[in-house]
Formats: structure tokens, sequence, C-alpha cells
């Protein structure tokens, strides 16, 4: 075979894979072309159904701030609601509610530091566990709720209500 043959063949190889590309394109372009048509009886246009297939599954309000009287919740209240999320599991290092070890270290420090460290925040944890409607009290009483389930004896009395 010389040169001549081969550049006679090269186009005749061609034609089916140009032909199965031409099938391809012709099918994908139908396709396109039917997602466009509107089901029978749909009397809505085809651009309010692209409008409602792309409006947001969800809307997020902000609840309105509450402007009756603050209601004071007890310690297991203010664990259960808001210092749970993250002490329950020991999330971002928080010592898990019960855990004599991961507590010992932090009752050391004294009820005093530990309801400063809980108000002001410390490391992870945001200031008042990222509740700004906590009184000082009920911080305190969260604080000695969690202290006390680890082998504290904190009165929350001492530095608020319960």
């Amino acid at each position: 075979m010389d040169k001549q043959d081969v550049e006679h063949s090269s186009p005749s190889t061609l034609q089916p894979m140009v032909a199965i590309l031409g099938a391809i394109l012709a099918f994908s372009l139908i396709i396109a072309l039917l997602m466009h048509v509107p089901a029978e009886g749909d009397t809505k246009p085809v651009v309010a159904n692209a409008e409602e297939n792309i409006k947001p599954v969800a809307a997020v309000e902000v609840a309105a701030t509450s402007s009756g009287a603050h209601t004071e919740k007890s310690g297991e209240e203010v664990v259960k609601a808001v210092c749970a999320m993250c002490h329950a599991a020991g999330l971002m290092s928080a010592p898990k509610i019960g855990d004599k070890a991961q507590w010992a270290p932090r009752i050391a420090q004294g009820y005093e530091t530990l309801v400063k460290h809980a108000t002001e925040g410390i490391r992870s944890m945001p200031a008042r566990g990222g509740n700004p409607d906590l009184s000082d009290a009920e911080i305190a009483g969260a604080v000695a709720n969690m202290a006390n389930q680890a082998g504290a004896n904190f009165d929350p009395a001492k530095l608020g209500k319960k």
C-alpha cells in the first residue's frame, strides 16, 4: 500500500464516526426541544414553570423580640435549652455533662471563675452560650447544674438564682 492508498482510506473510516456523532447530536436536540413543550392541558407558559422551579424551598423569618418581661429559667432549663447543644456531646472541646475527668480541672478553678467564663465566653464557647438574653443568675444556675453533675457542690444561690 502506498501513500496515496492510505490517504484515500482515512476519510472512509471517519464516515461512520461522523454519522454516529451526528445521530447523537440530533437525538440531544430532539430531547432538548421536547423538554420545552408544555404538557397537554398545561396552560402555564414555560417561563412561568421555570420561575416556579427555581424559587426557594423555604424562607427564614426572624422572630420579633418579646416586649414582655423576662421569665427566669432554672439552671436545668438553661442547660437543656442552650448548654446541652455542645456540652451533651462534647462539641468543640466542651466538657461533656457528667464527665468528672473533663470537669475536674474546671471545677478546681472555682465557681466564680466558671461563671465568668460562661458569661464572657472562653475559647470556642461564645459569651452566655450564644444566648444574650440569659441573665447572670441563669448563667450561674446553668454552670452549677453542669458542674454539680460532674462532682462539684456549687450553690447557684451564691451568685444568682437557680
